[in-house]
């Protein structure tokens, strides 16, 4: 009799191949792995934030740069001839580099009524534009003024040079009166517009390099129709871009006289004073440095390379009037006290304003700012005739 012995499974044990595989405790390394993965996820996420909010930054300056080439500039609203009852022609013209066009109206000294003596246009001037920007029926001539035929031709030009984010209308300032103005004291008128504020293809503003280029080829048209005598009558940024054009003038198209009025020019400290002038919190720094490595791309021109420096420290050869008040909030005082204070013409001189604002000195004291530049105008007239 055989007998056989089955082994017995000790009770709870598991049948053989049911055993479950053998697992070696963790490492030190594999318990940490969760940890590293969860710290990289956090890393990855805030670094999609960091370079998110760069991103915003830079998207941010460089919409402000794109601005500061392409201000917004309304569309011409009427001429010389509805606004106040002026001939004019409507020209156009290269700029002096050629790289791009002026369009522009001239008015003629002969077209008109009459003309107006400079003693009888500073005295009859005595009322403020309106807040809208109309102007009495008396300013700028009166009815005794108005007695003299206008001669048929004169040879003494006024080019207006406008400011940044205007056209040549510039309705605040307001240039129809200085024209008809002007036009009454027989002198013949020219308007125009800046590229990035042109009535045909606009381009970049440029901080007065190209601008510049165009307020020369606005004299040469000057010349052109037969002034022998030439005088800038500038703007805020007109006013810099004239004084950026005098550095660069020669035989055809010479300045003989400038009149600034609240004179800008571009550079950093400027900048951030306009900025702040829109957005007060935002900081000089990285803002400036930005929107300056930035505004190349738009305009092709380096801020730090346009002859600021230069201009401050010229003496001009001609004659220069600049005006500007105390209470302006864009252009600093202490620029046009510098450039006033090294002017030796003879003629040159300044008016600075107590209180006055940018670009509103004519409205705020309409009598004694044409006093002034009639005066102005008659000394260098008369300069010119005795040369």
């Amino acid at each position: 009799m055989s007998t056989t012995i089955t082994p017995m499974h000790p009770a709870g044990s598991f049948a053989p191949g049911l055993l479950p595989p053998f697992t070696p405790a963790p490492s030190p390394a594999q318990k940490a792995a969760p940890s590293h993965r969860r710290r990289h996820a956090a890393l990855a996420v805030m670094s999609a934030f960091v370079a998110l909010l760069l991103f915003l930054a830079l998207a941010f300056h460089g919409y402000a740069a794109w601005v500061i080439a392409h201000p917004y500039v309304p569309a011409l609203t009427t001429n010389p001839f509805d606004a106040k009852g002026l001939a004019y022609s409507d020209v156009a013209f290269p700029s002096k580099s050629g790289r791009t066009t002026v369009h522009g109206w001239y008015i003629p000294s002969n077209s008109g009524a009459g003309a107006v003596t400079i003693a009888a246009a500073a005295a009859t001037v005595g009322n403020a534009p309106s807040a809208n920007g109309g102007t009495p029926s008396d300013t700028g001539t009166s009815s005794t003024a108005k007695a003299a035929a206008a001669p048929a031709h004169s040879d003494r030009t006024v080019v207006f040079s406008h400011g940044y984010g205007a056209n040549r209308e510039e309705s605040w300032v307001p240039m129809y009166d200085l024209a008809e103005l002007l036009h009454g004291l027989h002198y013949n008128v020219f308007m125009f517009d800046y590229g990035y504020a042109s009535s045909g293809k606009r381009t970049p503003a440029t901080g007065g390099k190209e601008e510049s280029q165009q307020l020369l080829a606005a004299v040469q048209y000057a010349r052109s129709q037969g002034a022998g005598e030439v005088v800038v009558w500038g703007f805020s940024m007109g006013a810099g871009t004239a004084l950026q054009a005098a550095l660069q003038t020669d035989a055809s198209d010479r300045i003989d006289a400038m009149l600034l009025d609240s004179l800008f020019l571009p550079s950093s400290d400027s900048m951030y004073n306009n900025l702040r002038q829109y957005m007060k919190d935002i900081p000089r720094y990285p803002s400036v440095p930005l929107i300056k490595w930035m505004l190349p791309f738009f305009t092709g021109v380096q801020l730090d390379r346009l002859p600021v420096k230069q201009v401050m420290q010229t003496a001009y050869p001609m004659p220069v009037f600049i005006m500007h008040g105390t209470g302006d909030a864009i252009a600093s005082v202490s620029t046009a006290e510098q450039i006033a204070a090294d002017q030796h013409d003879s003629l040159s001189r300044s008016w600075v304003v107590q209180g006055g604002q940018h670009e509103l000195l004519f409205r705020a004291h309409p009598k004694e700012y044409i006093q002034r530049a009639a005066l102005f105008l008659s000394q260098v007239d008369a300069a010119y005739k005795s040369a």
